[in-house]
C-alpha cells in the first residue's frame, strides 16, 4: 500500500503506512531465524525450535512484532525515499499509530528534506562587471619598501632608540600595585615605528638607551578584550636591556638579485603584475559574489529546515574559530570584544546560512538542469593529483583518499567549480576574454622573467 504523503512547513515531509499482516509475515520469519539460531532453547539444537517456542522465550507474540517493527520501519521508509527521490536531512522522526499482532501495523515518519527551487532565475545575458583597479606607482614602491622590511637587519645600538628601531625589554603592568595576569615580559620586541596594541607606549620608549629602567602610566584601550583593565590607567615599569638600528638594504641591483630578479626595472615590472593579477583576482571574487546573489535573490525556494540552518550556522562558527585560531587568537575572547555569547553570534549568522544553503541548492539545480557532470576520467586524474601531493603521507591517509565518500566529496567539488565556471561565462561581462587576455599575459610574463609571475591566487 502507498503511503499517505503530506507536505509540511519547514520544507518536512509526513509518510504515514500502513503495512498489512501479510506484508508484515516475512520480517517476522527473519526475526523467528535469527532468535533461533542466538538463544538457547531447551531440548532444541540451535535453529531448530519450533516458533512457538521462540515465541515463548521472547515473551509472547507482541515482543516478536515490536522486534520486526524496527526492520519494517526502515526498509518502507528507505523504500519511499528512493522512489520519491527525497533527500533528506537526519534521521525521521517515528510514532508507532497502531501495532496489534494479526493485525495492520501503522507508523508515521516525520524527516526534513532539502530546500528545493520552486523557480530558477535564468542568466539571460551578462549583468555584472568586473571592477578591476589599476596598480599605482605608490602601491609598486610601497610593495618594494615591505621586501626590504623583509630583509633588514637589527644591530645593537649604543645611541638612544630612534623611532626607526627596536628595543628589547623586560616588562611588568600592574594595577594598584598588583601584577595583572599576563603582565610580566621578559625579552619583548617593541618596535617604536608600528602601532601597538596600547597606544603611545612606543612614545614613551623613544630616547631610551641600554639600561634604563623607567616607569610610567597609560591607559589600556577601551575595547580590550579583558574588560576588567578595559580604558583603566596600569602603571608600566620597563628594563630595557637593548637597543637596536634597523638598517634596510639599499634598493639597487644587488639586493634585486638576492630576491632571484636582475635590476630594479624588472622587479617593478614583476611587482607590478603580480598586483594587477591579484586585483584581477579580487575583482572577479567581487563579480562572482554579485553573480550569484542576484540569482539566488531572484530565485524562489522552498523553506529551508531548521535542522539544516542549525548544522550551517555550526560549521560557519567552526569556520571562524578557527581563522581566529590561526592568527593566534581565541574565539572567546572574540565573543567578549563583541560583548555576544556564542548562541547570540549564530543567530546572527542565520540571514548569511540561508544563503549558503539556497546558493547550493542553486549551483547543485543548475549544474542538473544542464547537465553539467563530472566524468570518471576527470574525478580519477583529480584523485591521483591529490595522491600525488600525499605521497608522504601514512597508508590511513591515502586509504581515506581512496575511499568512496570522498570520491564523492571530490565530485561534488569538482562539479560545483565546473557549474560555476558555466554561470560566470553567462553572467560575467566579457569573462571569457578576460581569462583568455590574463593566460596571455601571465605567459608572456614568465617568459620574459624567468617564471617569476604569480597567477591571480597570489599576493606580492
Amino acid at each position: 500500500m502507498e503511503p499517505t504523503i503530506n507536505e509540511l512547513p519547514g520544507s518536512k515531509v509526513e509518510l504515514k503506512f500502513t503495512v498489512t499482516p501479510e506484508e508484515v509475515k516475512p520480517y517476522l520469519d527473519v526475526v523467528v531465524e535469527e532468535v533461533g539460531k542466538e538463544k538457547t532453547i531447551p531440548g532444541f539444537r540451535p535453529g531448530k525450535a519450533p516458533k512457538e517456542e521462540i515465541i515463548k522465550v521472547l515473551g509472547g507474540e507482541m515482543q516478536l512484532w515490536q522486534l520486526a517493527l524496527e526492520r519494517i520501519v526502515r526498509t518502507w521508509f528507505v523504500k519511499t525515499v528512493l522512489d520519491k527521490g527525497y533527500e533528506t536531512i537526519g534521521s525521521p522522526e517515528i510514532a508507532v499509530d497502531q501495532l496489534t499482532p494479526g493485525q495492520d501495523v501503522k507508523f508515521t515518519c516525520t524527516v526534513a528534506i532539502m530546500p528545493t527551487i520552486r523557480k530558477a532565475h535564468e542568466v539571460a545575458e551578462p549583468f555584472v562587471k568586473m571592477d578591476v583597479k589599476d596598480v599605482k606607482d605608490e602601491e609598486v614602491e610601497k610593495a618594494i619598501e615591505e621586501l626590504r622590511a623583509m630583509r633588514r637587519k637589527e644591530v645593537a645600538s649604543i645611541k638612544p632608540s630612534q623611532k626607526e628601531g627596536m628595543v628589547l625589554v623586560d616588562m611588568e603592568m600592574k594595577k594598584d600595585g598588583v601584577l595583572l595576569e599576563g603582565g610580566q615580559a621578559k625579552d619583548y620586541k617593541i618596535y617604536l615605528n608600528e602601532n601597538h596594541y596600547i597606544p603611545k607606549l612606543a612614545e614613551q620608549l623613544l630616547g631610551v638607551n641600554k639600561g634604563d629602567k623607567k616607569t610610567f602610566t597609560l591607559p589600556f584601550p577601551a575595547d580590550h578584550f579583558e574588560k576588567l583593565y578595559a580604558g583603566k590607567d596600569i602603571d608600566f615599569e620597563v628594563d630595557v636591556k637593548e637597543v637596536y638600528e634597523i638598517q634596510l638594504p639599499e634598493v639597487n641591483d644587488e639586493f634585486t638579485k638576492s630576491l632571484g630578479i636582475e635590476t630594479v626595472e624588472a622587479l617593478k615590472d614583476v611587482l607590478r603584475q603580480n598586483m594587477k593579477s591579484e586585483n584581477e583576482r579580487r575583482a572577479l571574487e567581487v563579480a562572482e559574489i554579485e553573480l550569484l546573489e542576484t540569482l539566488v535573490e531572484k530565485s524562489s525556494f522552498t523553506e529551508v529546515p531548521e535542522i539544516l540552518l542549525k548544522e550551517e550556522t555550526r560549521r560557519m562558527f567552526e569556520e571562524m574559530r578557527h581563522d581566529i585560531e590561526q592568527r593566534g587568537g581565541k574565539m572567546e575572547d572574540y565573543l567578549t570584544s563583541i560583548k555576544k555569547s556564542a548562541d547570540e553570534f549564530k543567530i546572527d549568522m542565520l540571514p548569511t546560512a540561508e544563503k549558503r544553503v539556497k546558493t547550493a541548492v542553486y549551483v547543485k539545480h543548475i549544474a542538473k538542469e544542464n547537465d553539467l557532470t563530472v566524468s570518471d576520467e576527470e574525478l580519477d586524474m583529480e584523485i591521483d593529483k591529490v595522491l600525488e601531493q600525499a605521497k608522504d603521507q601514512d597508508q590511513e591517509v591515502k586509504d581515506r583518499i581512496t575511499s568512496p565518500e570522498y570520491r564523492e566529496y571530490v565530485q561534488a567539488m569538482m562539479r560545483n567549480r565546473k557549474t560555476l565556471e558555466f554561470l560566470k561565462e553567462k553572467g560575467i561581462k566579457e569573462y571569457k576574454t578576460w581569462l583568455e587576455k590574463f593566460a596571455k599575459e601571465e605567459a608572456e610574463h614568465a617568459a620574459k622573467h624567468g617564471g617569476h609571475v604569480h597567477g591571480p591566487d597570489c599576493n606580492h
